[in-house]
């Protein structure tokens, strides 16, 4: 249990926000490690929370921030932006995995990187926050970590459908269309898969708990790298 409250410590630091450091255990307690140590809380109920503190942050921020996009828009832009992947990109933006409490299954097939646990972690965090500092600290820290898709539209559609995404950005690049191979490990109640997405003489890889989940992983790290490529080009 020190070690445990150890990492909550060095989560809050990271975080910059003053959260009750049982409470961070819980949100970062997953049901599989809950099962394995006599049912202790776990991060459910915190998710559940957190996911009304994201979506309400979310939209008032787009919503006041784009005065001259119609509704669709809007929540075209939120619905991107609350997804699984992007939520699990903002997760590993700030090594989130690293903290996560997980059963033996979980931990040996790749539970610290799937982004369905870094998603459901990053609202109980939310969550957590909420209760122990209150709306205003939880909006805040929403919308700093957040900050990076609402600041880049065009990221929004890679996050929604990255692998449409992709194969756009190809297409617009010259590139050959997107490849995907995907393999999987693990006992079947509980797979884990990867998938390696090629772009000509480009790869990348991702990793989730689906096949699906696995590909969209792989194409919206694609999507950001080989446009962070060609911006560079551009500037050079």
């Amino acid at each position: 249990m020190a070690e445990d409250s150890a990492g909550a410590q060095a989560l809050i630091q990271k975080l910059g926000v003053d959260i009750d450091a049982q409470l961070l255990e819980r949100a970062l307690t997953h049901r599989s490690y809950a099962y394995e140590h006599g049912g202790i809380p776990h991060n459910e109920r915190l998710e559940f929370l957190g996911d009304s503190v994201l979506g309400i942050a979310v939209t008032v921020m787009l919503f006041t921030g784009n005065p001259d996009l119609p509704e669709g828009q809007l929540a075209k832009r939120r619905a991107s932006v609350v997804s699984t992947v992007a939520l699990a990109e903002v997760a590993r933006s700030i090594g989130l995995g690293a903290f996560l409490r997980l059963g033996r299954g979980e931990e040996q097939t790749g539970g610290r990187d799937k982004d369905s646990i870094l998603a459901d972690t990053m609202e109980a965090v939310f969550g957590a926050t909420y209760l122990s500092a209150g709306p205003d600290a939880a909006e805040e820290l929403v919308l700093r970590l957040t900050e990076p898709l609402l600041a880049d539209p065009e990221r929004y559609g890679a996050a929604m459908d990255p692998k449409t995404s992709l194969q756009e950005l190809a297409a617009r690049l010259g590139r050959p269309a997107p490849v995907y191979s995907v393999a999987s490990s693990g006992p079947d109640h509980n797979r884990s898969f990867t998938a390696t997405v090629t772009v000509g003489d480009y790869t990348s890889t991702g990793t989730g708990s689906s096949k699906k989940t696995s590909e969209m992983a792989a194409a919206l790290t694609a999507c950001r790298e080989l446009s962070d490529r060609t911006a560079e080009t551009t500037v050079a």
